[in-house]
């Protein structure tokens, strides 16, 4: 039975969208479903949330990019998130993760439902842990059904992926805590999850009870995100036993998933020296038998705080030539604080100049036409149309105002070597 009769909230998707998406795509539409089918390709899009806009994610698709916001318990201005909502689709992300920890988190991920046509993702265990809190109970004191009807409500509310961490093991939280490392848990969801199976001891609630979540996600089109509460936290840490025995799982876990007609992507790595991300990308991919792969930079510098979105467009763009499909930003904020909503922007464009540069690299024709009409453009000192070609064109614009008039750029002027020739 194909992935569309055994997910038919997929097939309604895919029913009204379909045009729309291979038009955006540049692709054929034999070639998605043939993608959707093998695995190897997700459609972002839960029939729940109002007009939302079906996303691909994985090979032949373009590279996308996601943008994290949310409350925090030491910065909880609602308001500004939704701020950071409009700046993350005014920059150009495809996809928003709604990683709120504080206020009303029920009414957040409702309103951001209902203002974006953007897929929204979140990480349900937050919710969980946050009640907890509130009841005064340990984030991790949660029961394992409270865990399993949040995704459930959520699912129902209209979010469109989420992240859970269904291939943590005891044995793999052993392993990363065992003294080998240097950083540990660096994942909220993981280090949660990990206190709950010493606590309880007994195996991850998102392991064993993992056929109820797939029928959740099947019923909604729900994408699974299974996330990599395992990854690493430090260069130092990269490539170690913990994380691979969670990658080991999560292959066997996005198999079950297309049986079981829900689709899945697999979330990689964080902090990855430079010389060891195509090894790391390739070897996932392999594991996870293709399955879309949605990374965190890799950061391939652990010094850069303050400039983190440069270190993971680094490793983003070495990534995307090697496989991954799926960007997720990371801003000057970065192990420092919250972004605000500059911070939203930069991480955004440095994302998109990574996703970029990783297609122009594997020769795909948006990517490299869109280069070569700008190089013309150049060629020409056409200003008008370098600004509608630019990552970021209002940026443009805004540093060409004070000379707008002139033909040549102010730091070469007279002195153009394109105009100096062409007289």
């Amino acid at each position: 039975m194909s992935l569309r009769r055994k997910n038919p909230a997929l097939g309604r998707v895919l029913k009204d969208q379909l045009k729309e998406i291979v038009a955006a795509e540049g692709l054929a539409p034999r070639a998605v479903l043939a993608a959707l089918e093998a695995g190897s390709m997700v459609c972002l899009a839960n029939p729940n949330h109002a007009d939302v806009r079906a996303t691909l994610i994985g090979q032949p698709a373009r590279i996308k990019v996601n943008a994290n916001i949310g409350t925090s318990p030491f910065s909880c201005d609602v308001d500004l998130e939704f701020k950071k909502l409009k700046a993350a689709e005014a920059a150009g992300a495809h996809a928003v993760m709604d990683l709120s920890t504080a206020g009303d988190l029920d009414a957040i991920r409702r309103k951001m439902l209902a203002r974006t046509r953007l897929p929204l993702g979140t990480v349900p265990i937050y919710a969980v842990a946050q009640r907890c809190v509130a009841e005064g109970r340990h984030p991790a004191g949660f029961a394992a059904d409270e865990l399993i009807g949040e995704i459930a409500c959520q699912a129902e509310q209209g979010v469109d992926f989420m992240t859970v961490h269904c291939g943590l093991t005891r044995h793999g939280a052993e392993l990363a805590t065992s003294g080998g490392r240097v950083l540990g848990i660096v994942s909220r969801g993981g280090s949660i999850l990990a206190r709950w199976m010493r606590d309880n001891e007994a195996e991850n609630p998102l392991l064993t009870r993992y056929d109820e979540i797939l029928a959740i996600a099947r019923r909604h089109n729900v994408v699974l995100s299974l996330g990599d509460g395992l990854r690493p936290g430090a260069g130092a840490d990269a490539g170690d036993a913990a994380q691979w025995d969670e990658v080991i799982m999560l292959g066997i876990l996005a198999r079950r998933a297309i049986e079981a007609g829900v689709q899945a992507m697999i979330e990689g790595p964080g902090h990855v020296p430079l010389h060891l991300v195509q090894g790391q990308i390739q070897g996932i991919k392999r594991a996870t038998h293709n399955a879309p792969l949605y990374v965190l930079g890799p950061l391939v510098a652990d010094c850069a705080a303050g400039y983190d979105h440069i270190a993971g467009a680094v490793g983003g763009a070495v990534a995307g030539m090697a496989g991954a499909d799926f960007l997720c930003y990371l801003t000057p904020a970065e192990h420092l604080t919250l972004p605000c909503l500059e911070d939203v922007y930069a991480g955004v464009k440095a994302s998109l100049i990574a996703a970029h540069a990783a297609e122009v690299a594997l020769g795909r024709p948006q990517a490299v036409g869109r280069d070569l009409a700008m190089s013309q453009a150049r060629r020409d000192l056409d200003w008008e149309r370098m600004e509608k070609l630019a990552v970021a064109p209002e940026l443009v614009r805004e540093r060409r105002k004070s000379h707008r008039h002139e033909k040549e750029c102010a730091m070469c002027g007279k002195f153009c070597a394109i105009r100096m020739l062409a007289d």
